[in-house]
């Protein structure tokens, strides 16, 4: 019997070519929309799911608050965990560890070779202890997590990197070699541990012994400070089943009063939060360690794509199976004469529906790596499709069938099961009904296609418009032409950098140069707290700051609006604020802030604000100190570009000439900073390419949907249509007629699209501190966009109706 519908399905859908490759592609385009996001949302849903008892597991993170601004660290005060270990119960493991901070060189030697292999920019290395291990989870190779992480300059290497480093030795062989970071601190290799397979946000390949920071001349400046939170200081808790995150809280600030004693003046508060292992990877507030993060809005959007797009295309199925149902009538009216069932019917059409959803879902399987493929950008690196080494995609896909089976089939199957045989057998199987019979439904389905495409549509107008209003926006200083580099955090020797800048002064293609921290705006961010008193008050603010020569105004054109420029000097003697920390200051004409000391030390002018950050973030107080003693990065403005665009090509190889010269074993790695500044926006960007994405499909498929309402109508309204042409109508007028109630319908899904879209646009743009408008003319383009392609899709089928030979429509009259 199964045998026979399926049989019975095949050869229909292969009778009505056109129609089930329509039907098939529409549905096969929404399927690989909902497998590609399935991938991606399962991809980071699944993150750190497989540590024992993780839903018990959090990072400690710190919460500071100055002057009403709330301010997060990743971090804690470093000796928070031992005194955690040893004075709160309810804890079942307490494990800090440290990041190890800047780039970093592994020197691996070579008995048989006089130069040791030297790897650059190794990233991943972590101060731990075996509890560490423990508590994540490593499988062990080669060594323990009891001995191997025990004594002072004990390393354990991830099987990764101790392929990278000795690719011909098995774990064991490498057990007991030496490898040197930063040639000063050597190490011996203690164990071996596989690679995390699951999807985690430790990504550590190296494991220093914490010993070797706590019993060497390693130890940071900050090991035994409670009132210094450096982001490197993590802590990792597990709690004891029952234990309340609450209580552990309250204990550590508990702990940290009564060790950390603030001045008296001082009115900033902090607090510590446990937070959930599951919350690590989407929390940007506090951040991750090597990966990028994901972002939980965003995913449920994808979702929400992914299954509009599902719905069109069963929107469309639909409407395209009712539309030809008329062709199909005296198939049912024979069926049921015969002695079919409305059951078996239903289980007939069902099965047809079932059998292109199935072949929809095999070519979306093939689509669905080049997809992957055109997005590799947004697509994270850990991301691969396989049905082999991933079966749950089988299940989904398994689901995906019969949901859509269900979505697609059901209506239509009960309609065309519904069709009476004598009226069928008689050619009035739409006797009585009039055109609106079930019209509204096919109608209100395809204004749902109108609304998602438009919404669609204005969206993606709209992220556009805040992407280009962000790159071009005012930041406050110069970022054409201007690149900038930084010297090696561990190099020793500071005149090197004055070296290096005497030999930039002699090339002809640099315009500026200036000496800082870092550019105007940058992903990296130095504040503190800094005190004012003006005798009846005192303000103490969180403040950033930037530490630059007296060229660095100059050169990246910050305006000065009070006071004078900084003078050149080692040490920090003078600063310039700019215009937000003024007035936080309380000073509402500028001048009155020069002369005023912060910190003992005295503000020499005040500069008009710029930004940071990116746009996301609002301008915060700073200051530009003028001690460079620290200072590493050097500020590159160079001469206009040439007209055959060679002159900064030529200019950017004599600075890496004079580079070599100086840094011979460093890589030369320069920046563009409106590059930069761009880079702030790639979420925005791949947000920007998955909406026009998903609106060519929504719009294809939604087309797709119109085409099948526009041959259902003008097949009802045939004979219409001929005598209306046998009284005289003419072409165009016909045309007009049938494509007016189109456009209504465009009209009518507009009014629900605008405040839906306009409610969406607003949410999203909260999350810039700086937005552009919402305005008018994008719903006014957003419909124009739809009204036009709509045309296009009615035009051939209206006007092929319009000109048919009316005889043959009214021949059986």
């Amino acid at each position: 019997m199964i045998k026979s519908y399926f049989k019975t399905a095949f050869r229909n859908l292969r009778r009505n070519k056109i129609f089930s490759l329509i039907n098939v592609l529409g549905l096969a385009i929404g399927i690989s929309a909902s497998l590609v996001i399935y991938l991606l949302v399962n991809y980071h849903f699944t993150f750190d799911k497989f540590e024992k008892d993780n839903d018990r597991i959090y990072r400690v993170v710190s919460n500071f608050n100055f002057s009403g601004e709330v301010y997060r660290n990743s971090g804690v005060t470093s000796p928070l965990g031992p005194a955690v270990k040893k004075a709160l119960t309810g804890i079942d493991a307490v494990v800090p560890f440290r990041t190890y901070e800047g780039d970093t060189k592994v020197t691996v030697p070579i008995v048989k070779k006089e130069e040791p292999i030297v790897f650059k920019h190794q990233k991943n290395i972590v101060f731990v202890n075996g509890d560490f291990m423990n508590l994540i989870g490593y499988q062990w190779l080669a060594g323990s997590s009891k001995t191997s992480l025990s004594q002072p300059y004990q390393t354990v290497l991830a099987e990764s990197a101790a392929k990278l480093y000795f690719p011909k030795l098995s774990p064991q062989e490498i057990i007991g070699k030496r490898i040197y970071f930063n040639d000063t601190v050597p190490a011996t290799i203690s164990g071996i541990v596989k690679d995390i397979e699951q999807n985690t946000d430790f990504t550590f390949s190296t494991f220093i012994s914490t010993a070797t920071l706590e019993n060497t001349n390693l130890k940071p400046d900050d090991w035994t400070e409670w009132g210094s939170t450096n982001s490197a200081s993590q802590l990792l808790v597990k709690l004891s089943p029952g234990t309340d995150p609450k209580k552990i809280e309250a204990g550590m600030y508990s702990l940290y009063q009564k060790n950390h004693k603030p001045d008296a003046d001082d009115k900033s508060k902090s607090s510590f939060r446990l937070q959930p292992l599951s919350d690590l990877h989407f929390n940007a507030d506090y951040g991750g360690y090597d990966l990028p993060l994901a972002n939980k809005p965003t995913l449920y959007s994808l979702l929400a794509v992914a299954i509009f797009l599902l719905l069109l295309g069963c929107i469309n199925f639909i409407n395209l199976t009712t539309a030809h149902a008329a062709q199909r009538a005296k198939e049912i009216g024979i069926r049921k004469t015969l002695g079919s069932s409305k059951n078996q019917l239903i289980i007939q059409f069902l099965s047809e529906t079932f059998l292109l959803t199935f072949i929809a879902t095999v070519i979306s399987v093939f689509l669905t790596p080049l997809i992957l493929k055109a997005f590799s950008g947004f697509i994270p690196d850990g991301l691969h499709f396989s049905l082999i080494t991933h079966p749950g995609i089988i299940l989904f896909l398994l689901i995906l069938i019969i949901v859509v089976t269900i979505l697609s089939g059901f209506y239509p199957s009960m309609i065309l099961s519904g069709y009476k045989p004598v009226l069928v057998l008689k050619n009035q199987a739409y006797s009585g009904t009039g055109k609106t019979r079930h019209a509204w439904l096919r109608k209100s389905l395809t204004i749902s296609q109108f609304v998602i495409a438009q919404v669609f549509i204005m969206a993606t107008i709209l992220v556009s418009k805040q992407i280009t209003y962000s790159l071009n926006k005012n930041m406050g200083f110069n970022k054409d032409a201007i690149i900038h580099l930084s010297i090696n955090y561990y190099d020793t020797v500071k005149s090197h950098k004055f070296v290096f800048m005497d030999k930039l002064r002699s090339i002809p293609g640099i315009r500026m140069m200036s000496l800082s921290n870092n550019p105007p705006s940058s992903n990296s961010t130095w504040s503190q707290t800094i005190k004012y008193k003006d005798g009846k008050k005192e303000v103490n603010t969180d403040v950033q700051i930037k530490t630059a020569d007296t060229n660095y105004i100059k050169l990246y054109q910050i305006k000065l609006l009070a006071g004078s420029n900084i003078s050149q000097s080692d040490t920090t003697s003078q600063y310039l604020i700019n215009e937000t920390y003024a007035h936080i200051l309380g000073f509402q004409n500028l001048q009155q802030a020069v002369g005023k000391r912060l910190n003992e030390i005295p503000v020499v002018g005040v500069v008009a604000d710029f930004n940071q950050h990116s746009l996301h973030d609002a301008i915060k107080p700073l200051v530009i100190a003028n001690g460079i003693d620290r200072a590493r990065t050097i500020n590159i403005a160079l001469m206009p570009q040439s007209a055959d665009g060679t002159a900064w090509k030529s200019t950017i190889a004599q600075i890496e000439k004079a580079w070599k010269g100086i840094f011979p074993e460093d890589d030369f790695d320069y920046k563009f900073l409106d590059e930069d500044i761009a880079k702030y926006y790639d979420q925005e960007q791949h947000i920007s390419s998955l909406l026009m994405w998903a609106t060519c499909l929504a719009i294809f498929i939604s087309c797709l949907g119109l085409l099948g309402l526009v041959i259902y109508t003008t097949t009802q309204r045939t004979k219409e249509i001929g005598v209306r042409k046998v009284l005289g109508a003419s072409v165009s007028h016909i045309v007009a007629l049938i494509t007016k109630d189109f456009l209504l319908l465009i009209v009518i899904a507009f009014v629900i699209a605008a405040p839906l879209a306009w409610i969406g646009m607003n949410k999203w743009l909260n999350n810039f501190a700086y937005r552009t408008d919402i305005s008018w003319w994008i719903f006014a383009l957003g419909i124009a966009v739809m009204i036009v392609i709509a045309l296009l899709t009615l035009g051939f089928q209206t006007i092929k109706a319009a000109v048919a030979n009316p005889v043959k429509s009214l021949r059986s009259e």
